[in-house]
């Protein structure tokens, strides 16, 4: 290969490694090709269809580059693995089974689903977290805002007069001084703070340690280890009902999982099935990730033969804890927050309008 070949190669992979589709445009070009391929249309027919509707532009990027290896004679999982860092390894190897098994059409509706569960979980989880988010950010954004901008030109007249101030309000001109002085320390220490704690989690052992933490809080850890369940579940499940040996089955689902707890714990568990240990009986030693209702159930699809479709019960089941999880959330953080925000819209009121009344009780004396 010449120089020039080899550059334009080594570009070509960078590109793809920046690539990023989202997940409602993934389960869209899935789902497409699914029906497609149910309808009797050759793949490269399809591909070509589909890249008529597609808008993303990403996305277009790669099902040329799908359209260019089939018409070269290479498999579509194949051309897919090239975009494993977009569509993950679930997905190629999904893929990869339907083609070497003939059931195609069959894993590509299964993956269809499994896109669109995902990303229904996904929003229900960042959904219930959105409105927290903003009420913390808009009011300690308003009193920033008032500390910084409107207090320096108040708070000064209540300091020039003789007059005992009450605490609240000194803390209140102590904060506005610091901010008003220091507030481009404040900024750079700030930033800093995240830019090092990016950094530590870029470090295996104490993203590890993090993620292990999630899982045992209060209220949020509840609804993260229901989140890796479902997305356990419903991978493993979905991976064995599509034709993939458990071994593989359990490597990719535990490539899937983000959380490195239950990752570490999946691939202890593919050594063991490796060695002629089952499913249950591993998950019964680890209770505190893997409750004793999974591990029930398991066993039972173990024994009738019916694993997958258990797995994909299970799945259901913890979705829906997922989602009581989140709306019990909203409900016990909505009035904590305007009670909050009650407490600091309160004391800044109290701090600016008790020296006014102090002051024209003075003055009326």
């Amino acid at each position: 290969m010449k120089i020039g070949e080899k550059i334009a190669a080594l570009f070509g992979k960078i590109n793809n490694i920046t690539l990023r589709v989202p997940l409602q445009e993934q389960a869209i070009f899935v789902r497409h090709l699914a029906v497609t391929a149910k309808a009797g249309l050759p793949l490269l027919e399809s591909l070509r269809i589909i890249l008529k509707e597609t808008r993303s532009g990403s996305l277009k990027r790669i099902v040329n580059q799908l359209i260019n290896d089939v018409s070269n004679g290479q498999f579509l999982s194949a051309s897919l693995d090239k975009f494993r860092n977009v569509f993950g390894n679930l997905f190629v190897n999904i893929v990869r089974v339907g083609e070497s098994a003939g059931i195609l059409p069959e894993n590509l509706n299964y993956l269809a689903e499994e896109l669109k569960k995902k990303r229904e979980l996904k929003r229900k989880v960042i959904g219930a977290l959105v409105y927290p988010a903003v009420v913390v950010v808009a009011t300690f954004g308003i009193v920033g805002l008032l500390t910084v901008f409107i207090f320096p030109k108040i708070l000064p007249v209540f300091s020039s007069l003789k007059v005992k101030l009450p605490l609240s309000t000194r803390i209140l001109i102590w904060l506005s001084n610091a901010l008003t002085n220091y507030g481009g320390y404040v900024a750079l220490g700030a930033l800093v703070l995240v830019i090092a704690i990016y950094l530590l989690t870029r470090i295996k052992k104490i993203r590890y340690a993090a993620h292990r933490f999630i899982l045992f809080l209060p209220i949020f850890g509840t609804m993260a280890q229901d989140v890796n369940l479902s997305n356990f579940c419903r991978t493993l499940g979905l991976t064995l009902k599509s034709g993939v040996q458990v071994v593989e089955a359990i490597n990719i689902t535990a490539e899937s999982l983000s959380n490195l707890v239950y990752k570490k714990k999946l691939m202890e568990l593919s050594e063991e099935i490796r060695k002629g240990e089952a499913l249950s009986p591993y998950f019964t030693k680890h209770r505190h990730l893997f409750p004793p209702i999974l591990s029930q159930m398991v066993a039972v699809g173990e024994t009738s033969g019916n694993l997958s479709d258990t797995l994909l019960y299970l799945a259901e089941f913890y979705e829906g804890e997922v989602t009581d999880a989140t709306t019990n959330l909203s409900n016990v953080l909505e009035p904590i927050l305007m009670v909050t925000m009650g407490i600091v819209v309160g004391f800044v009121a109290i701090s600016i309008i008790t020296p006014i009344y102090e002051i024209t009780q003075s003055v009326g004396k």
